[in-house]
């Protein structure tokens, strides 16, 4: 190694945040150091990015490093690691290295989307193999995940080795998928790890999260008790669940109807790859309809209240071929993901209120999650024992309480660090030493917006006060030609006192400019910005809100 060589971890998204994960590992001197990129995820947007569809990382420094990314590594198929993968690899072009599955599903996905990449340029890594990308060589280690084929990632270098876990637990029956690789993870931990790179999303639980295979067996109690239909949502990409609701229901006599493109779409890539193997043949949903109540069970997406998403529309009485009838049963086997919570409470009314019964896993055991809890993470520590703790994926109450645990542990440098952040692994002290430009890009329609772009904050700013518009002609001598024309969106149609309010604002334009000298109307600029400020305080008095206001001037 040479003497100004170093190894650094940068996140990019995800530390500080559930979702939306990308991180970087850089090896060689400051100037010109070599990137390793560790997946490329997205997440939802909330109510502070109103008609927003996804939120992506800002990829910016990776742009300007783009002739140093030596390749791109996928943990696993879940959205939030491999979901910006389409619309920002071309901005890179860079190699991407993964395994079966989860190529797989990036194919799949690739295939059926308008404007995606012509192909992608995958390597397709064995499970428990080790590929060489540039200077770093990576091992990709099975672990459990509600997702198959997910894997830690062992990253060699001159500096040392370093674990990053990506998402994992340790289930000993996942039901598909290989087990986590115990005795892989003790023969690391043997060899020397000078620093974990460690999901945190689950530290501020006790104890270890149940198996998959505890879940099928209450699914199958479930089922049996229902008396007429079962719906199930979960995460489309749970391999196992669907395969634990299929036996569920073969026990039952019950037949499985699938809708969701999503699901469709996983599905078909699990049968292609043996995953569900003895799995009889799904019904499609035009079958849904002729099937008796006692013998459907059904598997929707939208467990995560998208409002295009199966369940959503179902909720709605809004879907061409689904519906519900009082007394049947939605099983929410799933999690709600933080940020979703207000969407999924609506579905879970809506289905209350037309007497269809709800379960989830508040009271019945119908999910686990795929990230380990506290006791889980004590096992890892112990067979890998790090001399540098990061802990990763999750906000900042998480990521407080993994290091805590790390600390409590002996762990001898935890470092708590937060996307943007460069953190030296090695030689030398663990700590933060640079920054690096990060942020979020917006996916609005077929468009990527820069998050500190005018549209957002402006049409957030429309959902709160609506818009009026106005628009005057005007002609050279300053005179007013024709009637001016007024329109108001989202604003109330009457204010305080039951006043109109297009009229109140109609006789505002037209009072505002009778007071008006001809001279100040030829100035379109001065007129347009005296009739905002009119308009603006005139609403004001009869609302107690100013909405934006849009002045067009046509100087005829």
């Amino acid at each position: 190694m040479a003497p100004n060589d170093e190894l650094v971890f940068a996140p990019l998204g995800g530390v500080g945040e559930i979702g939306m994960n990308l991180g970087l590992y850089g090896f060689g001197p400051r100037k010109a150091r070599s990137w390793l990129v560790m997946d490329l995820g997205m997440s939802f947007a909330g109510e502070e990015a109103p008609g927003v569809d996804l939120v992506l990382p800002d990829i910016r420094f990776l742009e300007a490093e783009k002739r140093n990314i030596a390749g791109l590594v996928l943990t696993h198929g879940h959205e939030d690691h491999v979901g910006a993968v389409l619309d920002l690899w071309p901005k890179l072009k860079c190699p991407i290295f993964t395994t079966r599955f989860t190529a797989g599903l990036l194919e799949a996905k690739r295939a059926g989307e308008p404007g995606a990449p012509s192909s992608l340029p995958i390597t397709v890594v064995r499970a428990g193999a080790q590929v060489q990308i540039g200077p770093f060589s990576v091992e990709f280690v099975p672990v459990s995940h509600s997702i198959p084929d997910s894997h830690a990632v062992a990253i060699r270098t001159p500096a040392g080795l370093v674990l990053h876990t990506g998402d994992w637990k340790l289930d000993p029956t996942p039901l598909v998928g290989e087990p986590t690789d115990i005795a892989r993870l003790k023969a690391l931990g043997d060899e020397g790890v000078r620093a974990i790179i460690c999901d945190s999303t689950n530290a501020i639980r006790d104890g270890v999260s149940p198996s998959e295979k505890d879940v099928a067996e209450s699914l199958t109690a479930v089922v049996a008790k229902a008396k007429h239909r079962v719906a199930f949502t979960t995460f489309s990409s749970n391999v196992a669940r669907v395969r634990a609701i299929a036996q569920a229901a073969h026990a039952n006599g019950r037949e499985v109807v699938v809708v969701g493109r999503a699901l469709e779409r996983v599905i078909g890539v699990a049968r292609e790859q043996g995953l569900l193997d003895g799995v009889p043949a799904f019904r499609s949903a035009e079958a849904y309809g002729f099937l008796p109540r006692e013998r459907v069970v059904a598997i929707l997406t939208g467990s995560q209240g998208e409002p295009r998403a199966a369940l959503r529309r179902i909720a709605d009485d809004d879907h061409p071929e689904i519906a519900l009838s009082p007394g049947d049963l939605v099983v929410f086997s799933s999690r709600t993901i933080p940020g979703n919570e207000k969407v999924v409470n609506h579905i879970v009314n809506a289905l209350i209120k037309r007497g269809v019964e709800v379960l989830t896993d508040r009271t019945a055991l119908v999910h686990v999650s795929g990230h380990p809890r506290r006791g889980e993470m004590m096992e890892m520590y112990r067979m890998i024992r790090p001399q540098v703790a990061v802990p990763v994926h999750g906000e900042a109450l998480h990521l407080h309480e993994h290091a805590l645990l790390a600390k409590g542990l002996g762990v001898p440098e935890v470092v708590t660090c937060y996307d943007g952040q460069v953190i030296r692994l090695a030689p030398g002290p663990a700590e933060r030493v640079d920054d690096v430009p990060f942020g979020r890009l917006y996916k609005d329609g077929r468009l990527l917006l820069a998050e500190g772009g005018r549209t957002i904050p402006e049409r957030r700013k429309l959902s709160f006060v609506g818009a009026v518009s106005i628009a005057v002609a005007v002609d050279r001598q300053g005179g007013i030609a024709g009637d001016p024309s007024v329109e108001i969106t989202g604003v109330p149609e009457r204010g305080e006192g039951g006043v109109d309010m297009l009229d109140h604002v109609l006789d505002t334009v037209v009072a505002t400019l009778d007071n008006l000298p001809k001279a100040r109307r030829r100035d379109p600029d001065a007129l347009a910005e005296t009739l905002e400020r009119a308009v603006r305080a005139a609403v004001n008095a009869v609302w107690g809100k100013k909405p934006v206001c849009h002045v067009h001037i046509l100087e005829v």
